[in-house]
């Protein structure tokens, strides 16, 4: 372990001696992917080691994870937004020292959030446990950045680079890129755009540093070293991520007004005086990118209590999914209404794209489902009022008419 730690800060050295211009752009695409070896090098041991996690069951609609240093006011916000949940919460650092998860009710979906331990600065090196704690957002669904108003900035800086040092991307989609390694016949490149930030000479060096000798390559758009070399790794994850200013009673208007203008991933509030976390939440739900799918039954009004929670842009199709995976098989047509149907009621099929709060009613073949149902239930019981008892209560659940 220290060996490696001694080879990435030679490594960093040297980046920051190298001047960036046009002469050394190879250089330092060779001194990245170097620098992206080592550091996924470093990573790799952290998987075997024993002892007491952070993993917490995922649970609800969405998962975020709230990250930040230690006394900014994560526990205080598990507390205000989740019922049920209590964080310890003291004027002290690292009172938090495990994840406290809670769950968040709103707009009628289950959102969990994760309080986890402060992270210090070296936190993807080891120190203070922190490839532990990052190590839990990478499965989370958004990053909840909860940054000191005062030092807002600087801790912002320090943060991303943590989470990037630990192949954690924040507000970044994947570069449209496709590598695949193969047995033999080479490197086979194929650039479909002009490249403004690499060359072909520099994607075999990185290609030679990582020792891949076979692959092909498709690039789609322009895109840097660091992108090319984060489709190689294929360990990365890109998240979205809302950075909520806490404690902004500390802070003038001139300086709320720099924060907020013109960044759509800032938010600003006062857990302490309960400013502003209403908006904060609204935020936290669009960056989600979730909608409500409402169902209901031929004859009857929709339930309204209980909707589908899917991702935006979601389908019929994606629907019937998170009802029962065989309704797409014996699905027949649906009715829409909403701000997705031209009309109201619109017949549609699997691929209607859905919008939030829309409501729909499914159509499928009876006969041909139930038989399905039979024919499956028959491997389980052989009780002909057990398979009758069941067909009762299955079909009542999922059909819609």
């Amino acid at each position: 372990m220290p060996g490696i730690l001694e080879k990435i800060k030679e490594v960093e050295a040297e980046m920051a001696r190298t001047q960036k211009n046009k002469a050394t752009e190879h250089h330092l695409g060779l001194l990245k992917a170097k620098l992206s070896k080592f550091r996924t090098e470093l990573m790799e041991p952290a998987k075997t080691v024993k002892g007491e996690g952070f993993d917490v069951m995922k649970s609800g609609d969405a998962r975020c994870a709230l990250i930040g240093f230690p006394s900014v006011g994560k526990s205080s916000f598990l507390n205000k937004v989740c019922t049920g949940t209590h964080s310890a919460e003291a004027s002290y650092e690292f009172t938090t020292l495990t994840c406290i998860p809670g769950l968040l009710q709103y707009k009628d979906a289950r959102i969990q959030i994760l309080d986890l331990p402060g992270i210090i600065e070296g936190a993807s090196k080891g120190k203070g446990k922190g490839r532990q704690v990052i190590g839990v957002a990478r499965s989370a669904d958004l990053v909840i950045m909860m940054l000191d108003g005062v030092r807002g900035e600087i801790q912002k800086k320090l943060l991303t680079k943590e989470l990037e040092d630990c192949a954690i991307r924040l507000n970044q989609k994947q570069p449209d890129i496709y590598f695949k390694r193969q047995k033999s016949g080479g490197v086979k490149l194929t650039m479909t755009c002009r490249l403004t930030q690499l060359d072909e000479k520099l994607v075999r060096s990185i290609l030679q540093q990582f020792k891949i000798h076979h692959c092909e390559i498709i690039i789609r758009e322009d895109c840097s070293a660091d992108q090319f070399i984060d489709v190689i790794e294929a360990n990365r994850v890109y998240l979205p991520c809302l950075y909520v200013y806490n404690k902004i009673d500390n802070l003038t208007i001139e300086e709320l007004d720099e924060i907020c203008r013109g960044q759509d991933h800032n938010v600003v509030c006062s857990v302490k005086l309960n400013l502003n976390i209403d908006f904060v939440l609204e935020r936290l739900w669009n960056k989600l990118n979730m909608i409500r799918i409402y169902a209901k039954k031929k004859g009857s009004a929709p339930d309204l209590n209980e909707p589908v929670i899917l991702r935006n842009g979601a389908t019929i199709e994606h629907f019937c999914h998170s009802i029962h995976r065989e309704m797409v098989a014996k699905f027949r047509y649906a009715l829409v209404w909403g701000r997705s149907a031209k009309h109201r009621p619109q017949h549609v099929g699997l691929q209607h794209v859905l919008e939030d709060e829309d409501v729909v009613q499914h159509f499928f073949n009876h006969n041909k489902f139930l038989s399905y149902l039979i024919f499956k239930k028959k491997k389980l019981h052989s009780c002909a009022s057990c398979n009758d008892q069941f067909l009762k209560n299955y079909t009542y659940k999922i059909s819609f008419n």
